[in-house]
């Protein structure tokens, strides 16, 4: 209760600072008024006439957010590029930063949280959890590592999904699942060919599967690798639903290839069947361990369970990664095996110190059983038509700067013909968040649990933050950079 009262008086505090910071603003916009030949700075004109012009302006540089930064700012290693506000509360679909600013939320923390903000059960779950037992370690058992994995397995084979998944690692996020991943390919390389020989990893350009050294060696954007190379050797990169490279690539030395069915940070990009269908077979060829990346486009994100269960089984993969969603903002990832894999990992193979503890695994839980639900994952796909229709309006209407639609449920991408940055500034100081990805496009991978209503109004926001940048005689909006977490090439 003190912590919440402080909260109540923190915000009202902030309340009044931004009223004291609108009334000086009206008061210097009314001395305009009335001298005209006022000496007033070009900055000060500028924040006048975008405070009047937007909803939702960013706060600005004398503002208690920028203080705050101001303070924060020194302390913290400078690996990300933020927009000015402050996000301080969630609830459902919507964020308020700490000026009391209203933003409804296309991003859900990039496809995290896949039940909206705060949502109650998990917070009532995660209070009960807390009080209860939250950490162990792994050399103690417990009773939700075991029933989160149990339900895994069941839900994922009954909803028709990899068909031979079997035993499930519980980490942290999903870079340590993809790592995970990657351990268990090499492994399974060396226990059919122990000479080692059986040991390289394919993957493909424009994938994004996390920032730990084996992940990034995975990950083949020269950006993000060329500071930390060299990379782990034995890794091989191919192109995106080329089904023309497999044989050549994909060999005898191939212990394992990772993919994600269909990239987030790459664009928005859907692979085929055909492509799917083709690695597998090769890698039912070579012995190679075929690896979905599961992590952005899972767990009902498609409107399925699982993007790949479209797929024939003939198609399924050995290794399934997830995390994002699966803890709705709470940090958890998992790495599911089938058991060819599984038999060759042994104690002391692999590990970790907080993965599998009894919090994470209790809402991990909970937050599976919504996602596995049927009736849910059929909204998704009620909600993807929504989103479309409203893309053909953009489409019509801006043919040369929207040029393409690409997706599944709620994992959408719109190409532009430009860079889609200021349309981020734009929305976000009309009250809607939205993030990019790959070259030029603007994603939209809102909560699950978004109404139509919602929808509709998020869309007229994007529609007019289009209108403002694209349109005739549209003013100069800056950019917001550092809106993906995988910079285009050559950027």
């Amino acid at each position: 209760m003190a912590t919440r009262g402080l909260v109540v008086r923190h915000t009202s505090l902030l309340h009044q600072s931004r009223g004291a910071i609108l009334q000086c603003i009206a008061r210097r916009n009314a001395s305009a008024i009335a001298v005209p030949t006022s000496t007033a700075s070009e900055d000060v004109h500028h924040d006048v006439t975008r405070e009047a012009s937007v909803p939702n302006p960013d706060p600005p540089a004398n503002s208690p957010t920028a203080a705050q930064l101001s303070e924060h700012t020194p302390y913290m290693v400078a690996t990300y590029v933020r927009p000015p506000p402050m996000m301080v509360k969630g609830e459902g679909c919507y964020l308020w930063d700490a000026e009391n600013r209203q933003y409804l939320d296309f991003t859900a923390g990039i496809a995290v949280n896949a039940l909206g903000h705060c949502d109650s059960e998990m917070a009532k779950l995660l209070y009960q959890q807390a009080r209860t037992l939250i950490h162990t370690s792994n050399l103690y058992h417990n009773p939700w590592t075991g029933e989160l994995s149990k339900q895994i397995i069941t839900k994922t084979r009954s909803a028709g999904a990899m068909h031979t998944a079997s035993k499930v690692f519980v980490c942290n996020s999903g870079s340590e699942a993809n790592e995970a991943a990657i351990k268990f390919a090499r492994k399974v390389g060396k226990t059919r060919t122990p000479s080692g020989t059986q040991h390289e990893i394919l993957s493909f350009h424009g994938s994004f599967h996390g920032r730990t050294m084996g992940s990034l060696s995975a990950t083949p954007n020269p950006k993000y690798q060329q500071p930390f190379a060299p990379m782990i050797p034995g890794f091989k990169y191919a192109t995106y639903n080329d089904e023309t490279s497999i044989n050549e690539l994909i060999t005898e030395k191939t212990c394992g290839v990772i993919i994600e069915p269909i990239q987030g940070e790459g664009g928005v990009n859907v692979a085929t069947s055909s492509f799917l269908q083709a690695l597998r077979t090769r890698c039912n060829e070579v012995g190679a361990v075929l690896i979905y990346d599961e992590i952005q486009c899972g767990l009902a994100r498609t409107g399925q369970l699982w993007a790949h269960q479209i797929l024939p089984k003939s198609a399924h993969p050995d290794i399934l990664t997830t995390a994002k969603a699966l803890g709705n903002g709470f940090p958890i990832g998992a790495a599911i095996v089938n058991e060819d894999v599984a038999k060759c990992i042994v104690t002391g193979d692999h590990g970790t110190t907080f993965g599998g503890n009894p919090l994470a695994c209790r809402l991990a839980h909970y937050i599976f059983s919504r996602l596995s639900d049927p009736e849910l994952q059929s909204s998704v796909q009620a909600k993807e038509h929504v989103f479309r229709r409203h893309f053909t309006r953009f489409q019509q209407k801006y043919p040369c700067h929207v040029t393409e639609v690409r997706g599944r449920g709620l994992l959408l991408g719109l190409q532009l013909a430009t860079d889609p940055t200021p349309i981020v500034t734009a929305a976000r100081e009309r009250g809607l968040l939205v993030i990019t990805c790959g070259t030029n496009t603007l994603r939209l991978v809102p909560p699950l649990v978004i109404s139509e209503r919602e929808i509709d109004e998020g869309c007229g926001i994007l529609e007019r933050a289009m209108d403002v940048v694209f349109g005739k005689g549209g003013e100069e909006v800056q950019g917001t950079k550092g809106q993906q977490e995988m910079a285009p090439m050559g950027r």
